[in-house]
């Protein structure tokens, strides 16, 4: 397992006046950090889900991802703002700090709030609720390759709630 480390959020959010859902991660992994966009692990399964779940083609580049979340009103960050991690492991997070997310509840018309994955929705309900009171939390299943116990449809009807804030 690598060294726990010092990661502060180096991705914007993506958002804009139209966003109805907030969906937020935990902390970009070292992947999507090197990809620079959300979700950006080859064998993540977030993209593949939304594709799915909206009957369109999986939108690939950062471009096409961010223009395929404002179409469908979808707004991603994350919990965090800066945590300690070991390598992905949100297990491993530590000294955690949240996001101010009335950055995006301020300028759109947020809906509901989703969180993928159960340590997202933990730091949340700790950290972050408050910021939103008014908004319905639904937390959703990870899409990451580590819940492999979820198959791809499992995961789509799981995030039916999402295409439903949406449309």
């Amino acid at each position: 397992m690598p060294a726990r480390q010092r990661v502060t959020h180096p991705l914007e959010p993506v958002f804009d006046a139209r966003s109805r859902a907030l969906v937020l991660g935990t902390m970009p992994s070292p992947a999507s950090r090197a990809a620079g966009f959300y979700y950006g692990h080859p064998q993540n399964r977030f993209w593949k889900v939304l594709a799915t779940l909206f009957e369109e083609p999986e939108p690939t580049g950062t471009d096409g991802r961010a223009a395929f979340l404002l179409a469908h009103r979808i707004a991603v960050w994350d919990v965090l703002s800066a945590c300690d991690i070991e390598g992905a492991s949100d297990a491993s997070i530590a000294g955690a700090v949240p996001n101010d997310l009335r950055v995006v509840a301020d300028a759109a018309p947020l809906e509901a709030v989703f969180t993928t994955g159960a340590k997202a929705a933990a730091l949340y309900r700790r950290l972050c609720a408050a910021q939103l009171p008014a908004l319905p939390h639904v937390a959703l299943p990870s899409t990451s390759p580590a819940n492999a116990r979820m198959r791809l449809p499992d995961l789509v009807a799981a995030y039916a709630p999402l295409k439903a804030a949406v449309s």
